[in-house]
């Protein structure tokens, strides 16, 4: 894999850790066995949630806002890490206007009621970017792919046939994944309508399961803008970030459409997800099955644990795969810095760097991001702008991988798939090509 940012000293992230924690009350700590309630009890903490798949001694913990708990804690021979619980959101709107002629003119998109494929849906101008039909004459994907995400939508008749139950680690009483398991009977009903959805001057370009965009003109084609995985504009009655996890899912399939779909629900409907949510899925996500695990966000500051989880999980074989982030700049982000996270990036369908796309040493390869038709909630389609889209076209393409060699691993996958399109522009390896991380695989151990 291409060489990425090195970690510094362990003692070094610690401290900067707890400094950026002095204005925060909640805490992630490994406390070594037997310790948590004398510590408890000596610096007055209140003890949340247990992380059991963590090992069990690692705690969710609360404390007065600055409280100096964590600079304390750090000093406690007993405690092995503490590090804020800190607030990670899927990215929001900056108002970029999409280029104009956007639309997938001619597109004949329909949602149909069994498992055949919409030949609209995969015949688009990122699929031919990737090569999507070459390389499925060759693989079309094995093994389950886990994304952790606001869940999915179960009745989508697209990716019905390929989901597996997943987890809801945000909605009362947990649940399978389910994406709209939050939204009350009156915001539903929005989307059973056959009518266009009007959400902002902007409108956006969800597509009608009766073929065709609901919408007309080059004003039509904006849904997800320059940091956003969003969908709708504040003022709607969709929250949002509602349906980024359907969506995520479907640009997986659309790569990978024999490949098992895992939904892991750690973002609600806000788009907020605690770190120790976050972990708690990803260790959900390994101990259920995946072989690949997709994570369509980014945070700014390191987690010890995140990356102590994703070690174990590829010292299990499983491929982790990170958006870079919608910055537009040379960013190093979390989980996509980590050495044995594949980094995604976003060009656009002629081999340009997304303007919204982070780029630099954080980056493994990229992906078309820009004006991708994907599944959402209710039966429609919708197009989509971020890195979020592009981090699960090479989830779907490690799917693929895992077809043609049962063995693979992170380090087999990262050699196949950054056998890719050279572009420069602070892209890594370049741009995803199917066909050439196949005939990769097929040459290095592949059972084909």
């Amino acid at each position: 894999m291409a060489r990425k940012w090195h970690m510094s000293m362990r003692g070094l992230l610690l401290l900067a850790l707890v400094l950026s924690a002095s204005a925060q009350d909640q805490f992630i700590v490994r406390i070594g066995p037997g310790q948590i309630k004398r510590l408890a009890t000596q610096y007055g903490f209140t003890v949340g949630a247990q992380l059991p798949d963590l090992g069990n001694n690692v705690y969710v913990i609360t404390a007065p806002a600055n409280s100096g708990l964590g600079t304390a804690l750090a000093a406690e021979p007993a405690v092995q890490s503490v590090e804020p619980d800190q607030l990670i959101k899927l990215p929001k709107k900056s108002g970029l206007t999409q280029p104009a002629g956007g639309k997938f003119t001619g597109q004949s998109v329909v949602l149909g009621a069994t498992p055949a494929p919409t030949p609209g849906y995969f015949l688009q101008p990122a699929a031919a970017t990737i090569g999507l039909d070459a390389a499925h004459a060759i693989a079309t994907g094995a093994g389950t792919v886990a994304f952790l995400d606001t869940g999915v939508d179960f009745n989508n008749t697209i990716l019905f046939w390929n989901l597996v139950p997943g987890t809801d680690l945000i909605s009362p009483g947990g649940g399978i994944g389910q994406d709209i398991s939050t939204l009350d009977q009156s915001t539903t009903s929005i989307l059973d309508s056959d009518a266009m959805i009007e959400l902002s001057q902007s409108t956006t370009s969800i597509l009608d399961y009766s073929g065709g965009s609901t919408g007309a003109g080059q004003s039509t084609t904006s849904i997800l803008d320059q940091s956003t995985t969003s969908i709708l504009d504040d003022g709607s009655p969709l929250s949002n970030a509602y349906g980024h996890g359907t969506m995520v899912a479907g640009v997986i399939h659309m790569v990978a459409p024999t490949a098992m779909l895992m939904p892991v629900k750690v973002f609600g409907n806000d788009g907020t997800a605690n770190l120790s949510t976050l972990l708690e899925g990803f260790y959900w996500a390994m101990n259920h099955g995946a072989r690949v695990i997709n994570m369509s966000f980014s945070m700014a500051a390191n987690s010890p644990e995140f990356q102590r989880a994703l070690q174990t999980a590829s010292s299990m074989g499983i491929i982790s795969v990170a958006s870079v982030g919608n910055d537009g700049q040379q960013s190093v982000v979390y989980p996509a810095a980590y050495s044995n996270v594949i980094g995604v990036a976003s060009t656009d369908n002629a081999g340009v760097r997304s303007s919204f796309s982070n780029y630099g040493s954080v980056v493994s390869l990229a992906a078309p991001g820009e004006e991708i038709l994907t599944t959402f909630p209710g039966n429609r389609f919708a197009a989509g702008w971020g890195t979020s889209f592009s981090a699960p076209m090479v989830s779907g393409a490690a799917a693929l991988l895992v077809q043609i060699n049962g063995q693979l691993n992170l380090q087999t996958a990262a050699n196949a798939l950054l056998q890719a399109d050279p572009l420069g522009q602070g892209l890594g390896a370049g741009e995803l090509d199917l066909v050439k991380a196949l005939q990769y695989a097929l040459g290095h151990g592949g059972n084909h």
